[in-house]
């Protein structure tokens, strides 16, 4: 059992049972930054960072997120550079695009790309949030006769006050969208679940996650944009 963990293939389970979990936690943290959007006061966005932040189970959650970011990340590495020395010779660019999409010959690129974006995403919030004394201090706020961390505020002021963040965090969503468009359904074949039939509709339901997440992590700073936000 241990060979097969650090087989080629093990390493590729590890990596796709990794990415989904990471999709799932895409799904849950795009639900709560839609909260920007649906409640101009700032107070339904409040009360679910608070949620986030104080609920013990999430708590639990948030290093085995951690620890799933690291291994995603270091494994692609490690079967691209596998990949790479089996096939010293790239193949023809023609054949290439006519075997494979763009974002699958491209998805170490466009992982980078994301993990870039991912650590200035945390260094302007995550960070702050944790670590106000170190960062950006925090306003509080009352909602509901409960005083909380006003997050409202720290993430508005920063789409409202930076246009080059803004753009930064739609082209984040864009990267994200394309690197599941082949990372979604990948992952389920390498687990052994995929065939003729469900090929094709693990294809489609990788586009549907990533123009979900595409347009809607980008329809938030456009929100503040247009000056939208309170």
């Amino acid at each position: 059992m241990s060979n097969f963990w650090t087989s080629s293939i093990g390493k590729k389970v590890v990596m796709s049972l990794s990415g989904l979990f990471l999709i799932s936690f895409l799904c849950v943290h795009l639900t709560l930054n839609l909260f920007l959007i649906f409640d101009n006061s700032g107070e339904l966005f409040n009360v679910g960072a608070n949620f986030m932040a104080t609920n013990p189970v999430i708590k639990i959650v948030e290093p085995i997120l951690a620890l799933g970011f690291i291994i995603h990340i270091i494994w692609a590495s490690v079967l691209t550079l596998q990949n790479q020395k089996a096939r010293p010779v790239k193949y023809n660019q023609r054949n290439q695009s006519q075997n494979a999409t763009w974002a699958s010959r491209n998805m170490y690129i466009l992982g980078a790309m994301v993990l870039i974006f991912l650590v200035i995403h945390l260094y302007n919030f995550w960070w702050n949030i944790k670590f106000p004394s170190l960062g950006t201090p925090l306003t509080e706020a009352v909602v509901g006769g409960v005083e909380m961390e006003d997050t409202y505020a720290l993430v508005a002021g920063l789409f409202k006050s930076s246009i080059v963040y803004c753009l930064l965090y739609i082209a984040g969503g864009i990267l994200v969208g394309l690197h599941i468009t082949h990372g979604f359904w990948s992952a389920f074949q390498s687990i052994g679940f995929s065939n003729d039939i469900w090929r094709k509709r693990l294809e489609w339901l990788a586009y549907f996650f990533a123009i979900v997440f595409a347009v809607g992590f980008s329809i938030i700073p456009l929100y503040f944009l247009l000056g939208l936000g309170n």
